[in-house]
């Protein structure tokens, strides 16, 4: 759900050391998601509209302080549809893509039965949370293109100091403005599958929400071709395209 931030060293880290970033980024990710959304149902039960306050809150705020820390290890993709993104930049090769998606997925998965664990709720409940209509679905093109649109106007400006704070306050805005609540992101969606309470999402919504998402990583990489043909050079931004 993020993105590569510049890194002040020459030597880019090894996959592996990329791979164990997104993981453990993912698994924060999926954790601030579903355990502020059992949060908030337990705190607010009887009030929706404060329940999505509380968890868009948690949610922006956390991703902002996640990207910070994985930035500088892997680029803090922590969402496939970057990690594709950024294939379609030849900023990243397929070969480290195919292995970034998994690891993302797992990361989510690991993130859900975590929060789960912390809230006292079984490791895995299936949720019931059915969710993909096609106000729902056309929602998920939008945040999901808005969220690409967002990074990589930043990246390829020079700008990725304000990467971190930027897709914080897309997401927790993002929360409010589409019906979805803003998943824009296949392996946040896979994760949600995990915890059948107020984040969660129904496994028959999840191919809908899945294939919304791809649709709309494309209309964002197609604005940020147009709005964006070529990256300003920007002296700390380490290339991340492998020789």
């Amino acid at each position: 759900m993020s993105t590569p931030a510049p890194s002040v060293s020459s030597v880019r880290p090894g996959l592996a050391r990329r791979l164990a970033g997104e993981v453990v980024g993912t698994c924060l990710l999926a954790a601030v998601v579903i355990g502020s959304g059992i949060a908030a149902q337990t705190l607010s039960p009887d009030d929706v509209g404060l329940q999505l306050l509380e968890n868009a809150a948690a949610t922006a705020a956390g991703l902002f302080a996640i990207i910070l820390i994985i930035g500088p290890v892997s680029g803090a993709h922590l969402n496939p549809v970057v990690s594709l993104v950024e294939v379609g930049f030849g900023r990243l090769s397929r070969r480290d893509a195919g292995y970034y998606i998994p690891a993302q997925v797992l990361g989510c998965v690991a993130g859900a039965v975590l929060a789960n664990l912390m809230f006292a709720e079984p490791a895995v409940s299936i949720s019931t949370h059915q969710r993909a209509s096609g106000p729902h679905l056309l929602a998920e093109v939008v945040a999901t293109a808005g969220l690409v649109l967002v990074i990589f106007a930043l990246v390829r400006t020079g700008r990725h100091a304000v990467v971190p704070a930027a897709v914080g306050a897309y997401i927790g805005a993002a929360y409010w403005f589409t019906s979805s609540t803003s998943f824009a992101n296949p392996a946040i969606t896979i994760g949600r599958i995990l915890s059948d309470t107020f984040a969660g999402i129904a496994p028959a919504s999840v191919p809908g929400f899945i294939a919304a998402q791809l649709v709309g990583g494309l209309v964002g990489f197609a604005l940020v071709r147009v709005f964006y043909p070529s990256p300003e050079p920007h002296p700390q931004v380490v290339p991340t395209v492998d020789t």
